[in-house]
């Protein structure tokens, strides 16, 4: 343990958290004027810690729930959907406790505290590539609702596009301009996360609009006697569909994912004891989000699912008003992704800022170089998105390989090293469960993007 990080522990423990702690923080603030700034902050709430959480876990992945139903059936589907709910919780718990056992305030100082300097690099790079390619993803995602696409050869117009017409000012380069310059830079300009509590709930409230149009459509079709019986179990009458089952576990195993936020948030709480009830609540949040959008999604499209549910909102639904609910689901869906954009973006620039001014003062207390970091991340997720539209695969094989060691693998990894003699007997066999389940996905994940790579090379 390093004097800074006692010092900053000890601080935090007698302060109840009152202000925001960073990984690199300085031994004393360098001003009254800081500690001024610090006492300003009497703690984020409860209800805003649990919106922000949620809010980094519920992403673009919830519309490739309903696909895994189709994978996997109902009753499996949402069995290993709540028993990864479980999984990433019991992992949230073994971060934090190992972080309070090393007196550690960040992912980083805790990988630090168990593999050394070694392991808070590779921790902040794992960050920095998984949060850059789910950001990309995201302005795509954004850029393709709003303004249409035509990476697959054909054009699919986007809602702009539908409704005003095609000209420059509808167009993806324009509208993602627009997009960042008054919504993701204005977001991504706050210090503190808990800043971000009020968007937060709303993205959370966006994606509850989503499961609301969407359960409300199944059920009137399901009374109307359009909708037929969803598959309960998978098919499997050969091995290969016995593999094909795996391509689900990807999705599944990444759903869950916030721990590089949990640092963030406990250290605004007024009471970081409140950290555990707060991760549960969101889980238990975010796994009734889940649910409820598997199963409806599924019930209403069939066997006509699509990877990204959100594709099939594009076509008459059959229901009176058909079109203005697949404005209204597409619209809520884009909005609540520029919501998360921030969420994930802190810990993206803190981890980054980390690795390359590993020695420097907080971030918080550095305009100068708070300001540099942001404006070149954004503006390399900007130009990225517009100029590099189809990066699917290779953020399949990045992001999906660095989401799971940030959520699985370096936590089960802490409990078996255990520098401090802490963990227990069951800690140590969830921890093999993890790792055993991350190893499998990632490999069923980049043979399947490998295969499906090729294949199209070759023809």
């Amino acid at each position: 343990m390093t004097i800074a990080s006692g010092f900053v522990e000890e601080q935090r423990s007698k302060r109840k958290g009152k202000y925001v702690v960073e990984e690199n923080a300085p031994l004393l603030p360098s001003s009254h004027k800081e500690v001024e700034e610090f006492d300003e902050f009497n703690g984020a709430s409860f209800g805003g810690a649990v919106f922000n959480i949620s809010t980094t876990i519920v992403g673009a992945g919830i519309m490739s729930l309903p696909a895994t139903m189709k994978v996997l059936g109902l009753v499996p589907g949402l069995i290993v959907i709540v028993f990864f709910a479980f999984l990433t919780e019991a992992s949230i718990e073994l971060l934090v406790r190992f972080s309070r056992a090393g007196k550690s305030v960040s992912y980083g100082a805790v990988m630090g505290d168990s593999f050394g300097n070694v392991g808070r690099i590779v921790l902040q790079l794992c960050v920095v590539v998984n949060n850059i390619g789910v950001m990309i993803v995201y302005m795509i995602i954004i850029g393709d609702v709003l303004s249409g696409t035509s990476s697959s050869g054909v054009h699919h117009s986007g809602l702009l596009e539908g409704w005003f017409g095609e000209h420059w000012l509808t167009g993806r380069f324009f509208v993602l301009l627009v997009t960042t310059l008054g919504v993701f830079a204005p977001l991504a300009s706050f210090k503190r996360i808990d800043s971000l509590r009020y968007t937060s709930t709303l993205s959370v409230a966006l994606a509850v609009v989503f499961v609301v149009i969407t359960a409300g459509i199944a059920v009137v079709k399901l009374l109307n006697g359009s909708i037929s019986m969803p598959k309960l179990f998978p098919e499997i009458p050969n091995l290969a569909s016995v593999w094909n089952l795996f391509t689900a576990v990807p999705i599944l195993v990444t759903a869950f994912i916030c721990h590089f936020n949990v640092h963030s948030i406990e250290n605004e709480l007024d009471d970081s004891s409140k950290i555990k009830p707060i991760v549960r609540t969101a889980l238990t949040l975010c796994s009734t989000v889940y649910i409820t959008t598997s199963f409806f999604g599924y019930l209403l499209f069939g066997e006509s699912t699509l990877h990204d549910v959100l594709a099939n909102f594009d076509a008459d639904l059959g229901i009176p008003y058909s079109a203005i609910l697949n404005d209204v689901v597409r619209v809520s869906y884009a909005v609540h992704l520029m919501l998360v954009f921030p969420m994930v973006f802190h810990a993206l620039r803190i981890n980054l800022d980390g690795l390359l001014f590993p020695n420097a003062g907080p971030l918080s207390t550095d305009n100068c170089r708070f300001s540099a970091i942001t404006v070149a991340l954004i503006s390399v997720i900007f130009f990225a998105a517009n100029f590099i539209p189809s990066i699917w695969d290779a953020f399949q094989f990045t992001g999906a390989t660095a989401a799971v060691c940030i959520a699985y693998i370096f936590p089960a990894s802490m409990a078996l090293r255990d520098p401090h003699g802490i963990a227990t007997l069951r800690d140590k066999l969830v921890s093999v469960l993890m790792i055993v389940l991350a190893v499998l996905s990632n490999g069923v994940a980049i043979y399947s993007d490998a295969s499906s790579l090729f294949n199209n090379i070759k023809s």
